[in-house]
């Protein structure tokens, strides 16, 4: 079964063309003329994407996104006539996951729709065998002097309480049931659920980076070309 997609959209010209193609392509369409009818629907129905203009006339589309991407998950496909680069990455910092210009073609944008329903339902499986994972193991796990609780989220040293974002948790649950293993960038990206950051290969860098020095000690190697390794000894 297709998803559903949101077309929101201040041309009724546009809203109608790209209605009746992914229609046509056996997807449920929804339609909204302005950021107002936007949360109508969204609020009314299980949306998966969204083809949000960023030219609205009640509302900055980037915003728009900003918001969307700080309550939820969906897929959030950027629509502009504008050519300047920096409102692409201003898009994408705001949580979009993909964009198009202005005149597009419509079996481009279907592509890109399909690639980001497909990306999006992986790391849902990832998030789902992440969880399993966690369930059949131990509530601890044990590595150098620390001790990570996966029921309570909590990382320990010496009964001290190490605290760590969600994220960062996330990560270091993922290496620490993936012991001596190159993992990928983007098989990390696949087996933690912070797409709310707008995670990518970047991000990983940073929480890498920002758990190493909680850690005080490197025990993320870089393999360069690679990812990464988590060299510790893992007991349960």
């Amino acid at each position: 079964m297709h998803a559903t997609v949101l077309i929101v959209d201040d041309e009724a010209v546009i809203r109608a063309r790209l209605k009746g193609y992914f229609e046509k392509e056996g997807y449920k369409v929804l339609e909204a003329e302005n950021g107002a009818e936007m949360w109508h629907q969204f609020e009314r129905h299980a949306i998966d994407l969204i083809m949000l203009d960023i030219n609205l006339p009640d509302c900055d589309g980037l915003s728009l996104a900003r918001e969307l991407r700080s309550r939820s998950h969906v897929g959030i496909i950027l629509v502009t006539g504008r050519d300047e680069t920096i409102d692409k990455i201003v898009g994408l910092e705001m949580g979009a996951d993909d964009y198009v210009t202005k005149p597009f073609e419509l079996r481009e944008l279907l592509v890109r729709v399909k690639n980001l329903l497909w990306r999006m339902s992986l790391v849902k499986l990832a998030e789902i065998n992440t969880l399993k994972e966690m369930e059949e193991s131990d509530d601890k796990i044990c590595f150098e002097n620390y001790i990570l609780v996966l029921n309570s989220r909590q990382l320990k040293r010496d009964n001290t309480i190490i605290k760590l974002t969600k994220a960062e948790f996330e990560l270091l649950a993922a290496f620490s049931l993936h012991p001596q293993q190159v993992l990928s960038r983007e098989r990390l990206m696949q087996l933690t659920s912070h797409r709310n950051e707008g995670v990518h290969d970047r991000t990983i860098d940073v929480i890498i980076r920002r758990l190493r020095n909680k850690l005080e000690t490197n025990l993320f190697v870089t393999v360069h070309g690679e990812g990464y390794l988590f060299a510790a000894k893992v007991k349960d």
